[in-house]
């Protein structure tokens, strides 16, 4: 199979994914209790209105036509309007808070990787020394942890007690550069350590292949320092499966970050959604967990292509 081939394929391949989530999200908000014309409206609303509201939103209709109509307006870039904020476009909403996700998702990637790629490469080198124990110790705490208690330690150190980073709030680092950054470290720092974790471990176990590779003892029997066999050697050829570890993980990091969005009161999609499922808002939560995944899907496929471009063995199975 050529590339352009597995390219078109892996892209017709997600496209029954992304209606599976939709299909999926949509029956089971649905099936949640209560009713969300009566959380708009309040428990002493009359029936009249509470027909009225129902009509207006399509709810009398049988689910496999709302589904149907949904899902029709989505094809045509319309998600519908949100029941619980003023009746606001779930576009609008989605284009507000997707911004502040991509940051947070971002930064968190940067700091996993900064502390991982040199955790695992040091945990390799001096395998079964004491930096290798307490790397691996902490790739086991960094994983063990949860986000939610992570991020109030850190509030309560470096924004309480020291003072000297904010608790979080998002500030668009397209508005101000210095202050956006200084309120994602926090909330980047909780959400990249346990993915630091992962990619730890991942480096550990790829470096420690290819430091026994045959090319890696000829470089050594040729006389090069330590170090340059080490980073232009092993590590080069140890970062094509960390890179598609940390590609995936990424993906997972757009929608890993509800309950540290809560934390630190950060406006993303993670709130969003949370907030939405309370109030039982269907438009809102249908588009924007359809906007995760897709996003989702779409960094697992630039991974997929990029890994069987560097290794063309991966497309021709």
């Amino acid at each position: 199979m050529n590339y352009a081939r597995y390219v078109a394929v892996r892209v017709l391949q997600t496209l029954p994914v992304l209606l599976g989530v939709s299909l999926v999200v949509f029956v089971i908000v649905r099936a949640a209790p209560g009713d969300p014309v009566v959380n708009q409206l309040g428990i002493e609303a009359t029936d009249a209105n509470i027909a009225r509201l129902r009509e207006q939103y399509g709810l009398n209709d049988p689910i496999y036509v709302q589904y149907l109509r949904w899902l029709e307006n989505v094809v045509q870039g319309n998600m519908g309007r949100s029941i619980t904020r003023g009746g606001r476009p779930v576009t609008e909403l989605i284009a507000s808070r997707l911004p502040a996700t991509l940051f947070l998702a971002v930064a968190s990637m940067l700091v996993a990787v900064v502390i991982a790629v040199p955790a695992g490469v040091v945990s390799a080198v001096r395998k079964g020394t004491t930096e290798d124990r307490a790397v691996t110790f902490s790739a086991l705490a960094g994983v063990s942890v949860p986000n939610f208690w992570l991020g109030l330690v850190l509030i309560l150190l470096f924004a309480r007690w020291a003072q000297v980073l904010p608790p979080g709030n998002y500030v668009d680092p397209l508005v101000d550069p210095v202050e956006g950054l200084r309120h994602v470290i926090l909330p980047a720092v909780t959400v990249g350590t346990a993915f630091a974790a992962l990619i730890a471990r991942q480096t550990r176990s790829s470096m420690l292949d290819n430091l026994s590779e045959d090319f890696v003892r000829t470089a050594r029997a040729k006389g090069l320092p330590s170090r340059t066999v080490i980073v232009r050697h092993a590590l080069k050829q140890s970062l094509l499966p960390v890179v598609t570890v940390a590609g995936l993980q990424f993906g997972y990091l757009l929608s890993a970050t509800v309950v540290v969005e809560q934390v630190f009161a950060w406006p993303g999609m993670g709130r969003l959604i949370y907030r939405s499922v309370f109030q039982q808002d269907y438009p809102t939560v249908q588009g924007a967990v359809l906007v995760v995944a897709a996003l989702f899907v779409l960094v697992n496929l630039v991974v997929d292509l990029t890994y069987s471009y560097l290794d063309p063995r991966v497309s021709a199975s």
